[in-house]
């Protein structure tokens, strides 16, 4: 339940009370609001004197900057120049910038963006644009295929002199970007809950319809880990799966022929599909056909961009966007703000866990919409 503005006055100066200083997102995490609502909250309270801000944290009056946490202990973040690189502003990544947007607005830093349109080269062009007009530091989605470099390709991003962040990519061992910090869904462990929950509904034979994206291949892997983890029956690939681009009409035509051999066919009775855009054009297609949904197929959709808006709310397994651009923010921010002399921290590899929210269209009485 969301609270009144004076309750959460009230409960920030208890959180600041017992621990005598804590950081500002972090402040924001426990009370559930945004890093720019809790920033408003604390300026009030100071104004008041009923609190200290410094340095990215609120401390207690009468405390001093010893009692800061020491990723906060660094100089602020005012006037620092965030850079961000993204392949689209449209699917997917608002709620990505979003989030950034809402870290680096708090720390009262300034944020700067290039969008690729997923061209190629254009990432390493838009990151250079960036520093050169004085991005302190980058958050950075490269155009990699299929979510990681392949070979030697991008090895471009461990090259900046600047403190860099991956956001929804990865690179493997080896790779001179594999040292970076980064911050990704887990896509994998998203597709498994799918499989699992509709493994807990009955369902041994479970299908999978996939769209072209640096998303693909992990859903592959969580699927087919999930259905050998679980015991469920294997079923036929998706035949041009690698190279499937839903957005025109022959393969939505090809998808709608598979789904339908699946059912008639092999008895597969539940599916996992991305996106969820796709979904909602494939359902028709197969209730027009005589499958209805959820009783003769199952669906969960993957992304949950639009899912919870159909006449039929869609099951659907939803990454943490939002919280994705907020932490590779405040990892960014807390490399920035360190310091002269203090200590070096650990670089992180953070994987959040995608959330299956259970709706109508895979059959289960649980409505959690």
């Amino acid at each position: 339940m969301r609270l009144h503005v004076d309750q959460r006055h009230e409960r920030v100066l208890e959180l600041v009370r017992e621990r005598g200083s804590i950081r500002v997102a972090e402040l924001a995490r426990a009370l559930g609001v945004s890093p720019v609502t809790l920033r408003r909250d604390v300026e009030a309270l100071a104004a008041q004197g009923r609190l200290q801000r410094m340095h990215g944290a609120v401390v207690w009056p009468g405390g001093s900057a010893e009692q800061v946490p020491r990723q906060a202990s660094g100089p602020d973040a005012e006037g620092l120049v965030i850079g961000l690189v993204v392949p689209t502003n449209n699917y997917y990544y608002p709620e990505v910038i979003r989030g950034v947007r809402e870290v680096v607005d708090a720390h009262g830093a300034r944020l700067t963006i290039g969008i690729t349109n997923y061209l190629p080269g254009e990432d390493a062009e838009q990151a250079k644009r960036l520093i050169g007009a004085g991005a302190d530091g980058l958050l950075l989605t490269p155009n990699w295929d299929e979510g990681a470099p392949r070979g030697a390709e991008g090895a471009w991003v461990a090259d900046f002199e600047v403190p860099t962040v991956l956001m929804e990519r990865w690179a493997p061992h080896g790779h001179p970007a594999a040292a970076l910090d980064r911050v990704r869904s887990d896509h994998g462990h998203g597709a498994a809950e799918a499989v699992r929950h509709l493994a807990s509904l009955g369902h041994r034979k479970v299908g999978l319809v996939l769209q072209a994206s640096p998303t693909a291949r992990h859903l592959r892997f969580g699927h087919a880990a999930a259905v050998e983890a679980l015991g469920l029956e294997r079923v036929p690939d998706l035949p041009f799966e690698e190279d499937v681009d839903l957005g025109h009409a022959e393969h939505f035509d090809r998808a709608f022929g598979y789904l339908c051999d699946l059912v008639d066919d092999h008895g597969v009775t539940a599916v996992l599909i991305h996106s969820d855009a796709d979904a909602l054009t494939l359902i028709p297609r197969l209730q027009a056909r005589g499958i209805r949904v959820p009783e003769d197929l199952a669906v969960v959709a993957y992304d949950d961009e639009v899912a919870s808006l159909a006449d039929q709310p869609l099951t659907a397994a939803a990454p943490a966007k939002r919280e994705v651009g907020a932490r590779a923010a405040e990892l960014l921010l807390d490399r920035l703000t360190a310091g002269p002399g203090a200590p070096t921290s650990p670089r992180q590899h953070i994987d959040l866990l995608p959330e299956l929210r259970v709706r109508t269209s895979c059959g289960s009485e649980l409505d959690r919409t």
